[in-house]
């Protein structure tokens, strides 16, 4: 990639378009090794399964920006998946909306939990949410008493969401989990790019101090983080419920892992700062693509799973440390060269003449 490239995009833009590539030699690649693999098929199950992983990513996102985590989003989308599952069995003319707005609800009541020790604690969000991904997934193990969530107890719309589609094009199928996703990364996007609250988030993640030095809200901001990463995960709990049917209180259990893959595959930066909604669901999209592909081409097991997923995660760190030094390189570079071709700044009037 030239200089001149790289001199017009940002770190976290430089990654997306390195996700994209991925992305691109992933589909030549297994289109390679596996017949048919470039179908409808491919399209309808990648669009149906990276959603439940972008949307409580996209939340993630929201906390990684502050320059912290939660990794209580597996436990948190566990529990609300139970709980809604549970609620539709035992009213099945339950209003959707009503039912979306519990989930979401229950969310925000676990991430104003991990928000208010966080921010207003001041503890360690690893500590804070290494403790709540337990007594989340300890209160479902407590509340479902063994019990599962099956799918002949939940009502009929419940049972074809996964497979409801907005549009047809063939056989491509433009699912509705699929529409939801999308309609919640453009919402966060937007969020982030234009209010005012969105561009404070990258501030108080790419210098703290001077965050609190200008005196940005950031202990009522990062509360906010976590509000909207505990909503997120309960939509996320809704999806998960609606889409496998079955749930156990081991259900989302790892799920933690893959959405912070998401996250830093997707080109943010996980000490905060730079990132965006639209690098979050690539990154999602990638993880996807690659698990369903390696299930079909060599069965890859679930240990095999979190083992990539590992491996994504230190690569995207190290991959972001590189990328950030190549372009301080290249503006440093750039800076020299104008100034050697216009000369130094003028002094300000005054200064200089005693």
């Amino acid at each position: 990639m030239s200089d001149a490239i790289l001199r017009r995009l940002r770190p976290s833009q430089v990654r997306e378009l390195i996700t994209v590539l991925i992305i691109i030699g992933i589909l030549v690649f297994f289109s390679t090794q596996i017949e048919g693999y470039l179908s409808d098929r491919t399209f309808n199950r990648v669009s149906t399964e990276f959603p439940i992983i972008a949307v409580v990513a996209v939340g993630q996102l929201l906390v990684v920006l502050t320059r912290n985590l939660d990794l209580s989003v597996g436990s948190q989308v566990a529990l609300v998946a139970w709980s809604t599952g549970y609620i539709a069995t035992q009213s099945p003319d339950i209003n959707p909306i009503l039912l979306a707005a519990m989930a979401m609800g229950m969310g925000v009541i676990m991430g104003a939990i991990n928000g208010f020790i966080v921010s207003y604690g001041r503890v360690p969000a690893i500590i804070t949410t290494l403790a709540t991904l337990a007594i989340y997934r300890s209160v479902l193990i407590t509340v479902a008493n063994a019990q599962t969530i099956e799918t002949r107890g939940l009502p009929d719309w419940i049972v074809t969401f996964p497979s409801a589609s907005v549009l047809e094009l063939g056989g491509l199928d433009v699912r509705l989990i699929f529409v939801m996703a999308l309609l919640v990364v453009v919402l966060v996007q937007l969020l982030l790019a234009y209010l005012p609250y969105g561009r404070r988030l990258y501030a108080i993640g790419s210098n703290p101090d001077a965050a609190d030095v200008v005196g940005l809200p950031k202990q009522r901001d990062v509360f906010l983080a976590y509000l909207g990463c505990g909503a997120l995960a309960g939509l996320g709990g809704l999806m998960q419920m609606a889409k496998f049917g079955t749930i156990t209180v081991d259900s989302a259990r790892g799920l933690e892992m893959a959405v912070i893959a998401a996250v830093v595959v997707g080109g943010a930066n996980i000490f905060g700062g730079s990132g965006s909604a639209i690098g979050v669901m690539l990154g999602a999209i990638l993880i996807a693509l690659l698990d369903l592909s390696l299930a079909r081409w060599i069965g890859i097991s679930d240990f095999a799973r979190d083992f990539l997923l590992g491996v994504l995660i230190l690569l995207a760190v190290a991959g972001d440390v590189v990328v950030n030094k190549r372009l301080q390189k290249v503006w440093l570079r750039a800076r020299r060269r104008d100034e050697a071709r216009d000369g130094p700044p003028p002094l300000p009037a005054g200064d200089g003449h005693g």
